[in-house]
């Protein structure tokens, strides 16, 4: 009708649906931006790392999975942090430690394992201790995996992987060098090599940092 009052076209598209739709898809990508922030690995040590500076390490208190044979020296601090059926990482402080990220589910990981072990056994009359933490696993299959590989060190369980998003481990295996005084002074991203671990436990022994390092092969995690 002339002379009456008619919305234009842009105006008419924007209707109380569309505007629903568009908040929908809005509140969707802002869910899925959270998400993704919040399921990403911490870099906080490996930054650290890559100034020259000792990291600070995530704390974690996780049931025992198998406490192994810590040898005559590090005997009574295994007995004292696992008396409760677990282990906190302040409770091993005043102890160089060797941090490793594993499953059995994790090809690299079974590269590695022979390696850690004989490292472990040397290592371990000198007071270094080394910690296996694993994850995204099963109870089962974890045990055998220690039992096939003869792997001796104490070992932790973390059924999920909030620990390890805490430390900044994306893949497995990745193993961390912590000296006396809780600090992270050396990072290996994949499997870790006889060198490497030596060169970790000198950065533990002396609280002296290494710049992260790549390892062998990995896998993503779960």
């Amino acid at each position: 009708m002339e002379g009456s009052e008619r919305p234009d076209r842009d105006e008419r598209s924007w209707g109380p649906g569309r505007i629903l739709v568009v908040l929908g898809l809005a509140a969707f990508v802002a869910l899925l931006v959270y998400g993704v922030a919040a399921k990403a690995p911490d870099t906080s040590i490996d930054e650290a790392l890559a100034r020259g500076e000792p990291a600070d390490t995530p704390g974690f208190d996780l049931p025992v999975l198998e406490r192994g044979e810590p040898g005559p020296r590090l005997r009574a601090l295994v007995d004292r942090a696992s008396a409760d059926g677990k282990v906190s990482l302040t409770e091993l402080r005043g102890t160089p430690v060797v941090l490793n990220f594993w499953a059995s589910w994790c090809t690299p990981c079974r590269t590695e394992a022979p390696v850690l072990e004989r490292a472990w056994r040397r290592e371990r009359r000198a007071g270094v201790l080394f910690l296996g933490l694993n994850m995204q696993d099963l109870t089962g299959d974890a045990r055998g995996f220690i039992r096939e590989f003869d792997n001796t060190y104490l070992n932790l369980r973390d059924r999920s992987d909030p620990v390890a998003r805490d430390w900044g481990v994306s893949g497995l295996p990745e193993t961390f060098f912590i000296s006396a005084d809780g600090k992270a002074v050396g990072h290996v991203i994949g499997a870790v090599s006889a060198a490497q671990i030596r060169a970790g436990v000198t950065a533990a022994r002396s609280g002296k940092p290494l710049q992260s390092r790549e390892g062998g092969d990995r896998r993503s995690v779960r």
